[in-house]
């Protein structure tokens, strides 16, 4: 007979929108915060720390964590097997599904530390995986997480007032996906990003009446040779940025 812990009472409470993400912080049972999204079957629930399924792979935070110790105990080339391969897919699966369940709930900066993760991780794979069709398959997808990253720094800059510094994350970020290389950056979709990125950068200019930042016009004054004008802005910059 089946027990009787079904959950349409909750899902009824939180109707599921195939338009947006939906997504909640809430307070588990224990005290400690969880982060849950509403798909179509259910709910996904997420620790806030570490790994989003609460789990220590051999020990460590993350499989990353793991993948890096191993490789500096045996010193070597890593070659990875069919079960670390999919562990890896499951990591890029579940932080894809943190970060942007943080920028649904305007959890910016932890919605950047999520990208980074994954970059770091997409970065290991490029770095010692040997398998070219895999590895392709998956930094096809650091079009997404930097054009996510990038919105996620952004507006937290602009929730701190400081339009100019969200101008200079969405440049970086742009350059960062300019940098991604061919045939990647010419995909319909990173095109796509490459343009919201630029729309939004467009409207904090207009919003709150930006012109050029200060790299920018560094930027100018260099490509113009007006060189005792760069000095300037770099003196400028430096003490703007005391540990830059």
């Amino acid at each position: 007979m089946p027990i009787d812990r079904d959950l349409d009472d909750f899902l009824q409470d939180w109707p599921y929108d195939p338009h947006t993400v939906s997504a909640r912080l809430v307070r588990a049972s224990n005290g400690r915060d969880v982060l849950q999204m509403r798909v179509d079957l259910g709910v996904l629930q997420m620790e806030v720390a570490g790994r989003p399924d609460g789990t220590r792979p051999g020990g460590a935070e993350t499989y990353l964590d793991l993948l890096i110790r191993e490789t500096f105990r045996d010193s070597g080339p890593v070659e990875l097997n069919d079960r670390q391969l999919e562990e890896i897919d499951l990591e890029f699966s579940q932080f894809y599904h943190r970060r942007i369940c943080w920028m649904a709930v305007r959890e910016f900066d932890r919605a950047v530390a999520d990208a980074d993760h994954t970059l770091a991780l997409m970065g290991f794979l490029d770095r010692y995986i040997a398998d070219d069709h895999w590895q392709r398959d998956q930094t096809e997808q650091q079009g997404l997480v930097l054009f996510h990253r990038t919105q996620a720094a952004a507006l937290a800059h602009l929730e701190k007032k400081d339009a100019e510094a969200a101008i200079e994350e969405i440049n970086q970020g742009l350059e960062r996906i300019e940098q991604l290389g061919q045939p990647l950056k010419d995909t319909a979709n990173v095109k796509q990003m490459s343009s919201q990125l630029h729309d939004l950068q467009d409207w904090v200019r207009d919003h709150y009446q930006v012109d050029r930042t200060l790299n920018e016009q560094l930027a100018d004054a260099v490509a113009a040779e007006e060189y005792e004008r760069a000095a300037k802005l770099r003196d400028e910059l430096a003490r703007r940025n005391p540990r830059a």
